[in-house]
């Protein structure tokens, strides 16, 4: 890999990591409610989820999403329904910490994974990623290389958002502003996916 492909790659990653969407929402929702160091499984969830993804296409598995589409339908038919149940145990928080909620618990580095795996999204991007940033030559070296760097640049930059929540933290701490963002967080999660999953 070039030094200019190098750059462009992390240009790519940087940007795609610090953009909205539903991994960034959670871990913005997670941040408020439960700190920094409570969303680090989310953190690292998301981006070993995403990063597996990356692998498994470089390997393979892209080729076979080409060759039966219907697989990709399924899994943004589970993507939508596993979105709007987190976006319900988001919207269900009714305060920091609260403990009766269904989200009185952070989001497990499980089900963050998971999550990944099922994010029509993250597989558009891990095949963009492979497609255009491995090159013919030593190419599992290379695939490997793209997945170190990107991961060099997604968990710092994806933390940006729990520290943000973190941040929130003390401003939502009043009233019912906690309910009012935790409601507004399940509503963006879901309509960042409903593009995805109507595509």
């Amino acid at each position: 890999m070039t030094v200019e492909m190098i750059f462009a790659l992390m240009g790519f990653a940087f940007v795609m990591s610090i953009s909205p969407g539903p991994g960034n929402f959670m871990l913005l929702a997670s941040g408020v409610n439960f700190g920094f160091f409570k969303s680090l499984p989310l953190i690292f969830g998301i981006s070993v989820g995403f990063l597996s993804m990356v692998l498994g296409v470089g390997l393979g598995l892209g080729q076979i999403l080409e060759k039966y589409p219907f697989i990709y339908t399924v899994l943004r038919i589970i993507c939508g329904l596993y979105v709007f149940w987190i976006a319900f145990r988001i919207a269900t928080c009714r305060s920091i910490g609260d403990g009766k909620s269904e989200l009185s618990k952070p989001i497990s580095f499980m089900q963050a994974a998971f999550f990944q795996l099922l994010n029509p999204k993250a597989w558009a991007v891990a095949l963009i990623v492979t497609v255009s940033y491995t090159v013919p030559e030593d190419y599992i070296g290379n695939l490997i290389f793209l997945i170190v760097l990107f991961a060099i640049v997604n968990i710092p930059t994806i933390s940006i958002w729990a520290l943000s929540g973190v941040v929130l933290h003390r401003f939502l701490s009043y009233g019912n502003r906690t309910t009012i963002f935790n409601l507004t967080m399940a509503v963006l999660l879901v309509g960042s996916m409903i593009p995805m999953i109507l595509n």
